[in-house]
């Protein structure tokens, strides 16, 4: 069956905050197609490469079908029987704070609340916090402060309405790349102009008019420079400012107190940005992790918020301040209390009478009084034993948590954790005493919200696999086995939803942002057919912006400016830890890569862990581009495949999150990562932990290939999956006495191999044919890091085993060399081939090879290369 009669269904992308939607249609054979949907506004049928592949990761290969205890697989009573059970005793015995969930913004909206509403209405307790404290809680505690609520202000479209757009640790093109699609579009209509600053220079930085590399964490000494002068050159809104602001006269103080030059940036460079937004009214400025990630998260967040409301320009077309979140449901998370210190609705948990509304509209037996434990506390007291039962669902913290290889401890000697996931195969999943089987994307039936509060459906194309469940529906059924039958005895996700609309109302009235009650009486049908809306949606207020009214939600209507001063790092650098060290994600991974490794063409462009480097600091550590770098901290240990650049900040190398022990065991860098925390948000700093940097000394060094997984034992390796198996780069302390026992421990196989030795040079290759004489293992090792055409040897598996060793294209066939652009599966060898014959005019390359022209995110890789290749015929 081909899937063509099969309907087509409307649904939104799972990874980042974007939001876009997308175009189902079940295949009839277990898949899905993907199309982006060209009438969602986020948008508008654009997708980026990791959108593009979703097709390809939703296989059952590695999903969990079944629940499991103890390793064995049980029945869904078994299970949940259990883990009520254990969590109602230990409640009993030790209190409510005693048992803890930790869920993702990965959770549809109806799982959030659902979730949100058995721990703090009915076990009573704050012990619910989410993955998103990772990445946008220091926004949150920036955004409260300031409006008096969790308020994002503009849209979307304000990027194509402003004449200036500022980012702020934002690497738009990787990270969130149809909005940089968006902005590299309007500034092409229009000439809007582009400020980056980041320590990096990243891709991004392709589209700026100014890059401004400033030191790492010195963010609010540049946004309070900017504060002063602007009012230095009368560039404030007086008016604004006295009708709608209180604490201005106290911030500029403060903002007056710090020097720009901590920045370390060129004052001619300040000058020009200082210059740029006193003399542009249109401005936005978007911010993202660099922001977020940091012990003054929050301090960042409202130095830059307090630029916007002394100007005026905040909640009107084409300016404003615009975060821009990791996860597809951060938001959804945000407006169902899914953090530890909030209520559903953009509640306040330490306002009594909040606190009353919603225990009166649960008919909750109690309600949290006070804010549960943040993500770093949380763990920390599963550590220390003060938390006897904790529930995971839809994340992996045992890797992505800071100071991972303590969390993985806590996790394993935790009372009782109960995992809820689409796979057993995580580090996390791995540690559970019970797993639950969830539905995944394309299986899940709710709704998600994206960065600029629109609320879209995400729809089922394929059934359920096995035994799996949504997640709303797994806590609902351990709430009524609790006792609370009528209180969790929801029948749809349009009910859960009906009831968070409903609740949302009385938010309103208690005069929050947060109300969408316009949607509470929606049927079945209408819940089914919702078309994608931003909120607010009530009776007297629809969609659009925040605040150009200048009216606030805090006690008297005034937005407060935050006096704030820049700080010092949470932890000095020193003679033994020299090196500060940045993390965050790659272009076409995404978190733990539980999803996104299982697609074969997002591991082409980076196949594994690495860390940028300086060429100064390459050139100290004596290291050079492939070897591998040990990476040490007070907490633990990474190895890492060294990448030089000079868009490194000197002293400041930069590390990928995605790797975990299923994918590179030493290259878990969050187990680097100190879990210092923002004293405001509770949000770990990502970016600034301190680290010594020396060579890991491989004896020798491996690539291998291979149609079936296999099993490595070295000390260092990392396997990704290829279209016809695996890939996998190995290196190890001690060489092996004889490889070809060891390749046939690695591949599984009794067969003797064809084998090419070169005693001088130090290298062996060692390759595997099935009876019909086509290849199905290689393994080629050499004393330095392995040369070959990894690109062209991947791609021989399964043709005939002539040639194989070589280890290249044959005769004049091409190497078309490391990918560049994941989408069309085109290498930099092939771009350059093509320059040389077109030129290196951008547009021509990019239609002559069909890299760069679906979703645009490889396109300043490519200029990069163009530029180096007319760099080098001038040399000439």
């Amino acid at each position: 069956m081909d899937g063509a009669g099969l309907p087509e269904v409307r649904s939104t992308c799972p990874y980042c905050g974007v939001g876009c939607g997308v175009k189902l249609r079940a295949d009839g054979a277990s898949g899905v197609t993907v199309e982006g949907d060209p009438d969602h506004p986020a948008n508008r049928g654009r997708l980026c490469s990791k959108g593009l592949a979703l097709g390809e990761t939703v296989g059952l290969g590695t999903r969990l079908l079944a629940p499991q205890v103890g390793g064995e697989t049980a029945s869904w009573d078994t299970a949940l029987d259990l883990v009520a059970t254990r969590f109602k005793e230990t409640i009993a015995e030790h209190g409510p704070d005693s048992v803890a969930f930790y869920v993702s913004g990965q959770l549809l909206t109806e799982d959030y609340y659902v979730a949100n509403k058995l721990m703090k209405g009915f076990i009573g307790s704050g012990n619910i916090d989410t993955n998103s404290r990772l990445c946008m809680a220091s926004t949150v505690a920036g955004h409260k402060r300031a409006f008096g609520t969790d308020t994002v202000p503009g849209t979307y479209e304000d990027l194509e309405l402003a004449d200036l757009v500022v980012l702020v640790g934002s690497n738009l093109a990787w990270c969130h790349p149809v909005l940089y699609q968006r902005l590299v579009a309007a500034r092409a209509a229009r000439g809007t102009k582009v400020v980056v600053i980041d320590p990096r220079r990243t891709a991004t930085c392709d589209i700026a008019d100014l890059h401004l590399k400033l030191k790492p964490g010195t963010d609010v000494a540049l946004f309070n420079g900017l504060l002063a002068h602007l009012a230095q050159q009368g560039a404030l809104d007086p008016r604004f400012l006295e009708a709608h602001t209180s604490g201005f006269e106290e911030t500029l103080e403060a903002a007056r107190a710090d020097d720009p030059a901590a920045t370390g940036l060129d004052p001619e460079d300040i000058a020009a940005f200082y210059r740029m937004v006193a003399e542009t009214q249109r401005t936005v400025t978007v911010f993202s992790q660099g922001v977020n990630q940091s012990t003054s998260g929050a301090d960042k967040v409202n130095a830059i918020l307090n630029c916007h409301l002394a100007t005026g320009r905040i909640g009107k077309p084409g300016m404003g301040p615009l975060s821009v979140t990791g996860q597809p449901n951060a938001m959804g998370g945000r407006e169902t209390g899914g953090l530890a210190n909030m209520l559903a609705a953009h509640l306040d948990l330490e306002n009594a009478a909040h606190r009353a509304a919603v225990q009166t509209f649960w008919s909750a037996p109690r309600i949290a009084e006070a804010p549960g434990l943040k993500a770093v506390d949380m763990f920390r007291a599963v550590g220390e034993g003060r938390i006897k039962a904790l529930w995971i669902a839809c994340t992996n913290p045992a890797v992505s948590m800071p100071d991972a290889d303590a969390v993985r401890a806590a996790i394993a000697g935790c009372a009782f954790t109960v995992v809820s996931d689409i796979t057993g195969q995580t580090d996390t999943a791995r540690l559970a005493d019970v797993l639950l089987p969830a539905t995944g994307w394309g299986e899940k039936d709710g709704t998600v919200t994206n960065s600029d509060r629109t609320m879209s459906r995400q729809r089922p194309a394929l059934g359920a696999p096995g035994e799996a469940r949504h997640d709303w529906a797994i806590f609902a059924e351990v709430g009524r086995r609790m006792g609370w039958t009528e209180a969790f005895d929801y029948r749809s996700a349009a009910e859960v939803f009906r009831e968070h609309a409903a609740l949302s109302g009385i938010a309103g009235r208690l005069g929050r942002d947060f109300d969408i009650s316009a949607l509470q009486d929606v049927s079945d049908a209408e819940y089914d057919a919702l078309e994608p809306q931003r909120w607010p949606a009530s009776a007297t207020r629809a969609g659009g912006r925040f605040f150009g009214d200048g009216m606030f939600f805090t006690p008297d209507g005034r937005a407060r400016c935050v006096p704030v001063r820049q700080k010092p790092p949470e932890a000095r650098r020193t003679p033994r830890y020299p090196y500060r060290l940045n993390t965050g994600r790659t272009r076409d991974q995404w978190h733990t890569m539980t999803r996104t490794g299982l697609a074969p063409r997002l591991s082409r462009h980076l196949a594994e862990p690495f860390l940028e480097l300086h060429p100064e600091d390459t050139a100290d550590l004596q290291l050079a581009p492939a070897d591998l770098a040990r990476v040490d901290s007070p907490h633990g240990t990474a190895v890492l495949r060294v990448l030089v650049t000079d868009g490194a900040a000197r002293g400041a190398p930069f590390a990928p999150m995605h790797w975990t022990g299923e994918t590179a065991p030493t290259g878990r860098i969050d187990a680097v990562v100190a879990p210092a925390v923002d004293p405001v948000s509770g949000q770990p700093e990502s970016k600034a932990s301190v680290v010594a940097i020396t060579r890991f000394e491989a004896a020798w060094y491996g690539f291998a290939v291979a149609a079936e997984r296999p099993e490595v034992e070295a000390d260092y390796w990392a396997r990704v999956r290829t279209a016809q198996g695996w890939r996998t780069e190995i290196a190890g302390l001690v060489a092996p006495d004889d490889w070809t026992a060891y390749a046939q421990t690695l591949f599984g196989l009794e067969a003797a191999p064809q084998v090419l030795s070169d005693p001088a040079s130090g290298t062996v290759r060692l390759a595997f044919a099935d009876p019909a004489g086509r290849l199905v293992a290689a393994l080629f090792v050499a004393p330095q890091p392995v040369a070959v055409a990894r690109e062209h040897v991947a791609g021989l598996i399964g043709q005939p085993l002539d040639g194989v060793l070589a280890a290249r294209p044959k005769g004049d066939a091409p190497d078309p060399g490391p990918t560049i652009c994941s989408c069309m599966g085109v290498g930099a060898n092939t771009i350059l081939a093509a320059a040389e014959e077109l030129g290196p005019d951008l547009a021509r390359v990019c239609e002559a090879t069909g890299a760069g022209v679906t979703c645009g995110s490889c396109r300043p890789e490519i200029t990069t290369l163009l530029s180096r290749l007319a760099l080098d015929a001038a040399a000439e």
